[in-house]
């Protein structure tokens, strides 16, 4: 069975299609149209490993994006991005798809969840990371993209251990990433530390550590997270944030 929020997803994308040209940008997806607070991960290609996250802010829904602060160094997919199945109508050419184990970040837009890490935090929600905390990244399990114990989990499924993904789990935000077990779309996704500046991600955006805490504190009351190509910035038709020519 579909998700709700891909259905609602592709509802979306089916409606922009069919409005006139300068009523897409009423059209937001969901999260965005919302949204007051706004993470944008953007790469000057699908393929590129390095990236620019700028932060964004805004009074009202019905108000522009306001920067908050310059672009800074982020890091995407060791094999760059892939749409996200439930954005692939924002696809290009060959642009490719995400599907899971592709090392390739998710291009979308998604809520951004609570905090976690296996540095303890008073953070409202916060997910300590213990040594049996594992995502479960097999397509195979019902448990399929989710957060629980090892002994939960049992021994038949593949996951990720995060207790043992350090220092990259030392701090991080979980993405609200609407996956689809049948599709293979992908699992566990975070913002996390990075593990180099020069050391692309399993699929995850990441930062310094530095970093990855202050965007917890911007994040806390709520935000967006976008992870897009720079070239295709345009294709939600204003929707998001325009960025300076470089």
């Amino acid at each position: 069975m579909m998700p709700k929020r891909a259905g609602a997803f592709i509802l979306f994308f089916v409606a922009a299609l069919c409005a006139p040209a300068g009523a897409l940008a009423q059209s937001c997806p969901a999260a965005l149209a919302e949204a007051k607070r706004l993470v944008l991960v953007t790469a000057e290609t699908m393929n590129a490993t390095t990236a620019s996250l700028q932060l964004f802010e805004r009074g009202t829904p019905k108000q522009s994006w306001r920067a908050v602060g310059a672009a800074e160094p982020a890091l995407v997919g060791r094999a760059g991005m892939a749409w996200s199945p439930f954005f692939r109508d924002l696809r290009r050419g060959n642009e490719p798809v995400k599907i899971e184990g592709d090392k390739r970040a998710p291009a979308g837009i998604y809520q951004i969840g609570r905090s976690f890490g296996t540095v303890p935090s008073s953070r409202p929600g916060h997910l300590q990371v213990n040594p049996d905390t594992v995502c479960v990244d097999d397509p195979a399990s019902p448990a399929y993209n989710k957060i629980m114990s090892r002994a939960q989990v049992g021994p038949k499924f593949h996951v990720e251990n995060m207790s043992r993904a350090l220092p990259m789990y030392r701090r991080g935000l979980l993405v609200d990433y609407p996956t689809d077990a049948s599709a293979r779309a992908g699992s566990c996704i975070f913002i996390h530390v990075w593990k180099s500046p020069s050391v692309g991600t399993a699929g995850c955006v990441s930062l310094p550590e530095a970093r990855v805490e202050a965007l917890q504190d911007f994040s806390e009351p709520g935000a967006v997270l976008a992870i897009w190509p720079r070239e295709a910035l345009g294709r939600l038709g204003g929707c998001l944030p325009t960025l300076a020519r470089r």
